[in-house]
């Protein structure tokens, strides 16, 4: 009983932490940030009116991921954002947030990269002279970091193909006569970087932190700061204060790496309890994602796009209420603004840019310059409540395209951001994966002690031992991986010790205690037959060889990503696999005498 107080005691601990933890990350514990930022002054410049001035646009591509071996219109595509959309749009800037390259085998199981697949993609820079045309910031992704052994490894190819060819987290700043506009970016890639799939989450170590904290004060005189990442900010490791409140003076913190969760969240969006937006972008590489994004007269917008569809329309005043901020922007610039700005762009000439608020027509959008139109409007005849406009663009060609948004001149009103967006993107996933894990494993050792009242193995490794990358070994433990000299906390290790105790250490934990029972009753297959209870029974088998099937190609997975080495040194996959038959066997076989000391061996290995 001891042991069952016990271990209720450190699942109470387990979840008050959890609880501890969704009141930090959710605001309901109502922390400051612990680098307090001024507000930035607000800077005479007058508010949107008739002219194109006090107005620059950029765009982000992320995710790209060109392959040797897969789909090959990828870079076909992106050839044509570099030459048609880029020539039409005339960006600023172009932010690639990391993911240029596939770095997969052929199987898509394992890990290496392949400098074609850079040369392609320096190819495409170099073919369509892009970086002659706008700035073309491009940062490293999980991806290209697979299987690299060292920054100066000849393998990181970033170093020499990519545009802005340097590792490490850096500051660009755009100059404008209008004032300066600060672009930080984080690299939080793993050094050394593991194969697949150790390799998902960023790090950034206490180095890391610091520097990212002196380019944060490089930018405090800049009209607006922002941060992009290849990693949202759920999927990096940082230690305190952490990187959301280093860039909280930051108006946005624009990202990728989650390719919309296959399709179920194309909007990953959300703002932090500082003020700073969270606005991660579709891939490239599945669904032709990128976006467009501006800074009218310091008021920051955006729209998400497809690649291959125009117009191109983004309403720059008024700008949308669900991304506005008066912490980081002059939101009163609206209430004195003498017109509504657009952007539009297409392949064909604009001919048409039709206004429209709360379903009133307005009128038609003036062309000024370039992408901009503007319409004449007051303002104090929407000074209260919300409202919605709508613009319609059409060109020559006789395509046209339509959007619209909700504003507010009043900075009270506020519309909150969808929830699951906001848990995906705010919480640091890293924790509850630690906290699921031991919750699990406390399930593992409930049913042990559920059918023996007496003692409980103790967690062990290594997972585990190979070349975590190419020539370099090291082992793999639930919290974390020894590589190279090197220690990467654990992140994906407690996702993939959660999936493995789920679906096969505490199922077959439980199968042997179900057999063990039915030895307890007298029971045999045997008798089982002759019973005809082979109904009742064979779900259960057949469910155990589902799941050990499932196991199986886990060793197979293991040994196409980390060869030949880890799969013959690996307690988790390889000898728990070979172990499982004779388990199973003795236990349906062995006498009462021989199974007692059995069964201590094998609570000893399911739990290491």
């Amino acid at each position: 009983m001891a042991a069952v107080l016990a271990l209720r005691v450190v699942a109470g601990l387990a979840a008050a932490a959890l609880v501890a933890m969704l009141l930090d990350h959710y605001g309901l514990a109502g922390q400051p940030s612990p680098l307090p930022h001024p507000a930035p002054p607000r800077r005479p410049h007058p508010a949107p009116g008739p002219g194109d001035s006090n107005i620059f646009w950029g765009l982000q591509i992320s995710d790209i991921h060109l392959s040797r071996f897969r789909d090959p219109g990828r870079a076909v595509d992106l050839e044509k954002f570099c030459s048609e959309t880029i020539d039409i749009i005339q960006p600023a800037l172009v932010l690639a947030t990391g993911d240029l390259t596939d770095a997969k085998t052929k199987e898509q199981l394992g890990s290496r990269q392949h400098e074609i697949e850079w040369q392609t993609y320096q190819g495409i820079l170099k073919k369509t002279r892009v970086m002659e045309k706008t700035k073309w910031l491009d940062i490293k992704g999980n991806h290209d970091a697979f299987n690299i052994p060292s920054l100066d490894s000849v393998k990181n190819y970033y170093r020499k193909y990519s545009a802005v060819r340097r590792d490490g987290s850096f500051h660009y700043v755009h100059s404008t006569p209008f004032g300066n506009y600060s672009f930080i970016c984080v690299d939080a890639t793993i050094n050394p970087g593991p194969k697949r799939p150790y390799n998902f989450f960023g790090i950034l170590d206490k180095k890391k932190m610091e520097e990212l904290l002196l380019l944060a004060k490089e930018s405090s005189r800049s009209n607006h700061t922002i941060w992009f990442g290849h990693f949202t900010t759920s999927t990096i490791l940082s230690p305190s204060p952490g990187i959301r409140s280093i860039m909280s003076s930051a108006i946005a913190y624009l990202c990728g790496h989650l390719h919309t969760l296959g399709g179920l969240m194309p909007v990953l969006h959300t703002r932090h309890f500082q003020g700073t937006l969270e606005l991660e972008v579709g891939d490239w590489k599945d669904n032709r994602r990128y976006r467009i994004f501006a800074f009218d007269h310091d008021l920051f917008s955006f729209a998400d796009l497809i690649f291959g569809t125009w117009p191109v329309v983004l309403i720059t005043n008024p700008k949308s209420l669900l991304y506005s901020c008066g912490k980081h922007e002059p939101l009163e610039r609206l209430l004195h603004s003498t017109h509504i700005r657009v952007l539009a762009f297409s392949l064909s000439s604009i001919t048409s840019v039709t206004v429209k608020i709360d379903g009133v027509h307005l009128g038609q959008a003036v062309h000024v310059s370039g992408p901009i139109f503007v319409l004449k409007w007051n303002p104090r005849n929407y000074s209260s409540g919300i409202h919605n406009i709508e613009v319609i663009v059409q060109d020559s060609a006789g395509r046209s395209k339509s959007v619209h948004h909700i504003f507010s001149a009043q900075e009270n009103n506020h519309l909150s951001f969808d929830p699951l967006a906001s848990f995906i993107l705010r919480t640091d996933h890293y924790i509850m994966a630690r906290v699921l894990f031991v919750l699990i494993v406390l399930s593992q050792l409930t049913i042990l002690i559920t059918f023996r009242y007496r003692g409980y193995p103790e967690l062990k490794g290594p997972w585990f031992f190979g070349e975590i990358i190419d020539g370099k070994l090291g082992c793999c433990f639930s919290f974390g991986i020894f590589v190279n000299g090197h220690f990467l906390q654990g992140s994906i290790t407690f996702i993939i010790g959660i999936l493995q105790l789920a679906f096969f250490n505490i199922p077959l934990m439980a199968y042997m205690c179900w057999s063990l029972l039915q030895r307890c009753f007298g029971h045999n297959f045997r008798s089982h037959l002759h019973q005809r209870k082979y109904l009742k029974i064979m779900p259960v088998h057949l469910l155990m060889l589902l799941l050990y099937i499932w196991q199986v190609y886990s060793c197979y997975f293991l040994y196409a990503t980390y060869g030949t080495l880890a799969f013959l040194f690996s307690p988790l996959r390889t000898w728990l696999t070979l172990l499982t038959p004779v388990l199973i066997r003795c236990v349906w076989t062995l006498n009462s005498a021989k199974l007692g000391v059995f069964m201590v061996q094998l609570k000893s290995h399911l739990s290491s």
